[in-house]
């Protein structure tokens, strides 16, 4: 019975917020026509925090004494499934786009909204002019006040735990001296696991961790910034799933 209960819940859910994503949107996007998105982004908020409402997920967002919301960063967070976009807009109080891979732009509507906010291009087939330009992009957006989002791990966890990051964006931030945040998305993998299409009732909170300042860090010190911020997004993501299994098997 709770099966059929959360099969029907999840069909409702799926069918609703995706009309809202569609409507919204395609209407976000002919705004971002007329308007520049910095003078636009209250309504893209509301939007995004809409999203996960109407999907089913409460939402929360814990900031650490030493984040700083006035210094323009890079946010670096772990990557769970395709309402990461909206968890991250909703829960970061600044100017913030992220990195995405040139091929999500050709998508319908999602595509569409991510080329006319100003997120920047990474190529699918990484070359050193295409690399050469991402970086480029990635300097003009932080250098005009854009703070940026990263996912270090390249792509989406298939079993909630966090998992090795890369360190292509710990050398942007060495390189341009810009400040780093970890961010920890907890709750996000137990509501929606990618490669299912169940939506799972559910709450999700957002750590963001203490600012941490990189102007001093050398080339030699980049792999040990990389470790650092590692371990401290997943501790709350690791101990979240402990304490979920425990409540399971219990």
């Amino acid at each position: 019975m709770k099966k059929a209960w959360l099969t029907a819940r999840s069909l409702v859910l799926w069918a609703v917020s995706g009309v809202h994503f569609a409507v919204i949107g395609t209407s976000l996007v002919f705004l971002g026509l007329l308007i520049d998105p910095r003078n636009n982004d209250r309504p893209q908020r509301i939007f995004f925090r809409n999203i996960l409402r109407v999907a089913g997920a409460k939402f929360e967002v814990r900031r650490a004494k030493g984040f700083d919301p006035r210094r323009t960063s890079i946010f670096i967070c772990n990557h769970v499934n395709i309402f990461d976009p909206f968890v991250i807009y909703s829960a970061i109080p600044q100017f913030v786009r992220g990195f995405e891979l040139e091929s999500h732009f050709k998508l319908p509507i999602y595509g569409w909204m991510m080329g006319w906010f100003g997120n920047v291009a990474v190529p699918d087939s990484p070359t050193r002019e295409g690399l050469k330009i991402m970086t480029q992009r990635a300097k003009a957006a932080l250098d005009s006040g854009v703070s940026l989002i990263a996912f270090a791990e390249g792509s989406r966890t298939r079993d909630g735990h966090v998992r090795e990051f890369k360190k292509g964006i710990f050398n942007l931030a060495q390189q341009f001296g810009v400040p780093i945040v970890p961010m920890s998305i907890v709750g996000s993998y137990e509501f929606f696991r990618t490669g299912h299409w169940m939506l799972h009732p559910g709450k999700i909170t957002v750590y963001l961790h203490d600012t941490i300042d990189t102007s001093r860090v050398g080339r030699g010190e980049v792999d040990a910034l990389r470790r650092r911020v590692h371990a401290i997004v997943a501790e709350p993501v690791e101990e979240s799933m402990k304490k979920h299994q425990k409540h399971h098997k219990g």
